[in-house]
């Protein structure tokens, strides 16, 4: 029996962690040892920001061994699990909030837009409102409603550290077709990236992508129950000790750049989870410091108009943050004569 596209929410880009779930058990790893406990919690537990734990903890609704945990400046040892009780979103999550976002293109069958870091797709456990279905609501008129009420439109997902262009439909066929396209893996989809080491253009990475057997909020290429992946290393900017990369995916799964470039060694600046966070840095990666999320970006989209057919490609401007690290790491390549 063929999978129907609309039911087929694995295949969608960066997909929140943590989603509809009431609980979640995270673990500290080496790289979270003696840090505050909202800050560790925060690294491990994707999709939950420093501020959203903290609530948690101030609502008695982290637990470690049994026992609540009131301190939110407590620090954590490797090794050490909790338990985050998230609370479901509040019935009001899906009302329309003026919230800045920045639309690339809209016609009366869908809405290109470039996400802002840092900013959820759709109201979940731990998010109530602030995402971008909350902003598309009052921004856009005429958002389709399938997907589910918290969800109006919503044909494919970014996790919520990562910027970039996302396609939103508005109306029902329009929802149907390009929920085909992603499935169907017609839909070409390009990130920019900063990785540890060197990686040369033109590498593939084919490991299937599961859960993580050990951690379930990670993924992982050595699960047990895995789905195809492929991932394309297309073009790259060698900077001493990183390297700035243009990745394609032709499929999309959970986390698939994150835990496709770990699994090779060479993870993605500033991801926590999957070994991107290093403590010390040489002085000509100084700027890396700043990073407060993955380096990654969704930089180009290429789909079929579900309605006229007509190709169409949109290129999401690079976020200042992003810009901001890439320019200094040049500069003291220049600076340090590396």
């Amino acid at each position: 029996m063929t999978d129907d596209p609309k039911d087929n929410l694995d295949d969608l880009d960066e997909l929140d962690d943590i989603d509809d779930a009431t609980s979640v058990t995270v673990d500290i790893g080496a790289e979270q040892a003696g840090q505050r406990l909202d800050q560790a919690l925060a690294a491990v537990a994707p999709g939950l920001s420093r501020s959203q734990v903290q609530r948690l903890i101030k609502e008695g609704r982290v637990t470690s061994g049994g026992r609540v945990c009131e301190r939110a400046s407590g620090t954590v040892a490797d090794g050490e699990t909790y338990v985050l009780d998230i609370p479901p979103p509040a019935p009001s999550a899906h009302v329309a909030q003026d919230l800045p976002l920045e639309i690339l293109y809209e016609d009366e069958d869908l809405v290109v837009v470039n996400k802002p870091p840092g900013m959820v797709v759709h109201p979940a456990a731990g998010h109530a409102d602030g995402t971008l279905v909350n902003a598309l609501l009052h921004h856009v008129d005429d958002l389709s409603g399938v997907g589910g009420e918290a969800r109006p439109g919503i044909v494919h997902r970014l996790d919520k550290g990562t910027s970039g262009v996302m396609v939103v439909a508005k109306n029902d066929a329009a929802h149907q077709e390009l929920a085909r396209q992603f499935h169907d893996r017609e839909i070409e989809k390009e990130y920019i990236t900063l990785v540890w080491g060197v990686v040369n253009a033109g590498r593939r990475i084919e490991d299937p992508i599961g859960r993580d057997p050990d951690n379930r909020q990670r993924m992982s290429t050595k699960a047990r129950r895995a789905r195809t992946a492929v991932t394309r290393i297309v073009r790259v900017e060698h900077l001493p000790g990183v390297t700035l990369a243009i990745v394609g995916i032709a499929t999309g799964r959970t986390h698939q750049i994150r835990v496709h470039l770990s699994a090779i060694g060479h993870p993605v600046v500033g991801d926590a989870v999957y070994g991107g966070v290093h403590r010390r840095v040489a002085p000509h990666l100084k700027a890396i410091g700043r990073l407060e999320r993955p380096f990654l970006h969704a930089l180009r989209l290429s789909f079929v108009h579900p309605r006229d057919k007509r190709t169409m490609e949109f290129v999401a401007p690079v976020s200042d943050d992003l810009k901001a690290i890439v320019e200094e790491l040049r500069d003291a390549r220049e600076r340090f004569g590396l």
